[in-house]
């Protein structure tokens, strides 16, 4: 990294070995939605050196109460191609992959390469949410995954835990039971909400790209889980406990 400039604040706080850390680290953060476009966000701004960003999906105006890429000017486009551009902005030297598809089960395998340092699963639909946590598990890569972020209201009740550990959160609860039929009980970092969930807002969907329903959501519920993730990530990769 030729210009660090922008970074001194951060160096101030971390040191600059801890910063090179971060600069040689490859993540890869797997949608772009509330909780993943805030995690790629704040991944950039602290000077990771080279992601890779997944999601097929375009900007919907009902994206806009929380995703960080949907503008009432940009219904319609790709969310991954409006972050790749900000992510740019934010750092030009940023080696940057942009990959426009929804998770399949079959491209899984190739995604997940012996060559990313770190991986942030931001899939709110559970069967690619499954595949992808599974096969980066029997992998043996550095994950975290995303918990629901709907239904919650309450951003000082984010907790970091084991898969294993979670409760009062009906999305963990679907992974779980998942996770099981597949001899996986514990072993999975994740981040969610013991917060009683405002059941009242479950709405259903037309089930397209695996998601049969959806809850309410509020503005900064999505973001708070997208920067606890990365603060993980961060932390991580520095060696930090």
């Amino acid at each position: 990294m030729t210009d660090t400039k922008w970074l001194s604040r951060t160096e101030l706080l971390i040191g600059k070995d801890n910063l090179n850390k971060l600069n040689d680290a490859h993540v890869l953060v797997v949608g772009m939605g509330g909780v993943g476009s805030f995690v790629a966000e704040f991944l950039c701004r602290s000077g990771i050196g080279e992601m890779t960003i997944v999601d097929g999906d375009v900007v919907d105006p009902t994206n806009r109460n929380r995703q960080l890429p949907a503008l009432s000017s940009n219904h319609g486009q790709s969310k991954a191609d409006i972050m790749g551009a900000r992510l740019m902005d934010i750092n030009p030297e940023l080696k940057l992959h942009i990959i426009k598809e929804f998770i399949q089960p079959e491209m899984v395998g190739a995604l997940l390469h012996d060559k990313l340092d770190y991986v942030v699963d931001a899939i709110d639909s559970i069967t690619p949410k499954i595949t992808f946590i599974k096969a980066a598990y029997s992998r043996g890569m550095r994950l975290v995954s995303s918990m629901g972020a709907g239904a919650k209201m309450d951003p000082t009740q984010l907790k970091v835990t084991d898969i294993s550990k979670t409760y009062m959160c009906p999305f963990a609860q679907q992974i779980r039971k998942n996770l099981k039929g597949a001899g996986i009980y514990k072993g999975i970092k994740v981040v969610f909400s013991p917060e009683e969930p405002v059941k009242e807002s479950l709405m259903l969907t037309d089930g397209s790209n695996f998601k049969k329903s959806a809850y309410g959501t509020m503005s900064y519920l999505p973001a708070t889980f997208g920067a606890v993730l990365a603060s993980v990530v961060i932390r991580d990769l520095m060696g930090e406990e």
